[in-house]
C-alpha cells in the first residue's frame, strides 16, 4: 500500500522534531568548537563581522596566523586597520557601502538592472 498525504505529513513532522532535538543537543558543543577555533587562530568577533559584511564565506588560504609582536609600542599603535567610514549608500535590504573599494555585488546588480547609484545614496 502506498502512503497517503496524511502519513507523509506525519512522518515529516516526526523527522522535523528529531532534527530539532539533535540541533538542540549539538548546539552547545558546536559553539564550544567554534570558540576554540577562534582562539586558536586569533579570530575576533570584529573579524567575523567584517567577513560577513564583505559577503565572503572564507578568508584567504594564504593568510598566516597572527605573529606575536616584539615591539613594546602600545597595541593601538601596532598595525591598526584604520578608521571606519560612514556608509554613503544603502540597499533595499539594508545593505550599506561606504563608497570605498570595489562596488558591492548588491549595488552592481541594481546598477546593471538600470538603476543609478544616486538612487541609493544616504541623505545627510
Amino acid at each position: 500500500m502506498t502512503p497517503n498525504l496524511i502519513d507523509i505529513q506525519s512522518q515529516i513532522e516526526k523527522l522535523q522534531k528529531q532534527a530539532s532535538d539533535i540541533r538542540a543537543r549539538e548546539f552547545d558543543k558546536t559553539v564550544q568548537d567554534i570558540v576554540a577555533k577562534m582562539q586558536a587562530f586569533g579570530i575576533s568577533l570584529k573579524d567575523i563581522q567584517a567577513e560577513v559584511a564583505r559577503g565572503t564565506r572564507t578568508r584567504s588560504k594564504t593568510k598566516a596566523a597572527p605573529k606575536a609582536s616584539k615591539s613594546k609600542a602600545p597595541k593601538a599603535a601596532q598595525g591598526t586597520r584604520g578608521s571606519t567610514v560612514a556608509a554613503k549608500y544603502r540597499g533595499p535590504n539594508g545593505e550599506t557601502w561606504s563608497g570605498r573599494g570595489l562596488t558591492p555585488k548588491w549595488l552592481a546588480s541594481l546598477v546593471a538592472s538600470g538603476k543609478t547609484k544616486e538612487e541609493f545614496a544616504i541623505q545627510p
